[in-house]
C-alpha cells in the first residue's frame, strides 16, 4: 500500500483540486456569457459596433414607440364621428419640421430623424383607421370618453418626440450595425408581450419601426 501523504503532499493535492475547481468555474462563468439567450443581458461584441449603452437605447426607442402608439386610441376617440380626418398633413409637417430643427441643433443625421418619425406618424394613422373600423363594426367597443386633442393627447406626444429623438440619438450605432435587426426584433416582441399589444397596436409597432435599421 502506498504511503500516506505528508502535511506537504496533502497541501500540493488541495491546491491542485482548487485549481481544477476555479478553472472550471471561470469556464462556466465564460460560457455563460457567451451563450446568453437574447433577453437583454447578453454581452454586446463590440467588434459589430454597437456598445451596450447603444444598445439600451434601442430598447428605449422600442418601448416610446409603443407608447406613441397607444395614443392613437385617444385620437382616434377624439376624431370619431366629427368628420375630422385621420390624415392631417398640416400637422404632420408640423411635427416633421420641429424634429428636422432639433436634430440640426443636435448635430444628428437628419434623414435618420425624419425617416423614424415618418413611421411613427404612418403607424399612428394605421391604428386609428384600424380602430374606426372595428367600431363601425361594433358600437359597443365605442370608448366612453372623448379626449380633447389639444389639452390632453398633444402634450403626451410632444414629450414623446423628445424622447424619441433622445434615444434616436443615443441608438446612433446601433442603428446601422449588424445586429440592428436581431436586437429590434426581440425588444418588439418583448414589449408587445409586455404591453399585452393586440393585433392592431402590435402591427402598429411593426410600421413604426419598418424603418429604424436602414442604413442611412
Amino acid at each position: 500500500m502506498p504511503a500516506p501523504p505528508d502535511g506537504r503532499g496533502r497541501s500540493r493535492a488541495v491546491l491542485r483540486r482548487c485549481a481544477a475547481a476555479l478553472a472550471l468555474l471561470y469556464c462556466v462563468v465564460a460560457c455563460v456569457s457567451d451563450q446568453r439567450d437574447d433577453t437583454g443581458s447578453a454581452r454586446p461584441s463590440t467588434a459589430a459596433g454597437a456598445s451596450p449603452a447603444a444598445e439600451q437605447a434601442v430598447r428605449t426607442l422600442v418601448r416610446l414607440a409603443a407608447e406613441r402608439i397607444a395614443t392613437a386610441d385617444s385620437v382616434a376617440a377624439a376624431k370619431w364621428g366629427t368628420g375630422r380626418p385621420v390624415d392631417d398633413p398640416v400637422a404632420e409637417k408640423a411635427v416633421l419640421d420641429a424634429m428636422d430643427t432639433r436634430a440640426a441643433r443636435l448635430g444628428m443625421d437628419r434623414e435618420v430623424v425624419r425617416r423614424v418619425f415618418e413611421d411613427q406618424i404612418e403607424a399612428n394613422k394605421a391604428v386609428q383607421r384600424a380602430l374606426h373600423e372595428r367600431w363601425e363594426e361594433d358600437s359597443e367597443l365605442l370608448p366612453a370618453l372623448r379626449p380633447d386633442l389639444v389639452k390632453q393627447v398633444d402634450p403626451v406626444l410632444d414629450r414623446l418626440g423628445g424622447e424619441l429623438l433622445e434615444a434616436i440619438r443615443g441608438a446612433g450605432p446601433a442603428l446601422s450595425g449588424p445586429r440592428c435587426a436581431t436586437v429590434l426584433d426581440r425588444d418588439k416582441a418583448l414589449t408587445a408581450r409586455s404591453a399585452g399589444l393586440d393585433a392592431v397596436h402590435g402591427d402598429g409597432l411593426d410600421r413604426a419601426l419598418a424603418h429604424t435599421c436602414d442604413a442611412p
